[in-house]
């Protein structure tokens, strides 16, 4: 279920951004279940924000000087971006070290979005691993 303070921020996105972020929200709560995985949805630096216990989080978010892209960000402290990029080296756009950055124009693959939000799901279990064990 969502948060009402949650709710109330995806209600602020332009429609088209909306639908698009609530497809993400979707392939992160399914990836969470098929994990058995308890997932926390709250709002960090005003964004939803998915957080589980042996996770590094997963935000999603939009940029009014970027209108049609939206961006799930990863927590850049971590290797996740980086071991997103080795593995997915033209599926994805990628802003540094923290966000695989989507087109509203463009499509991607659920899948491939679903692994990387696997790997972080399961972050601290898999961090010592060689490109997170992936």
């Amino acid at each position: 279920m969502q948060a009402a303070e949650v709710e109330k921020v995806f209600e602020q996105f332009p429609e088209e951004i909306r639908q698009c972020l609530l497809v993400i929200r979707k392939l992160i709560l399914d990836t969470a279940k098929s994990q058995g995985k308890r997932l926390t949805e709250t709002l960090k630096w005003g964004e939803p924000s998915y957080l589980c216990e042996g996770a590094s989080t997963v935000r999603l978010g939009w940029k009014k000087s970027q209108p049609d892209e939206y961006y799930v960000y990863f927590n850049c402290k971590t290797r996740l971006v980086d071991t997103f990029r080795e593995i997915y080296p033209r599926q994805f756009n990628y802003s540094c070290n923290r966000a695989i950055v989507l087109n509203v124009n463009e499509k991607f693959s659920p899948e491939a979005l679903m692994h990387c939000i696997a790997l972080s799901l399961t972050y601290h279990k898999i961090k010592h691993l060689p490109l997170l064990g992936a």
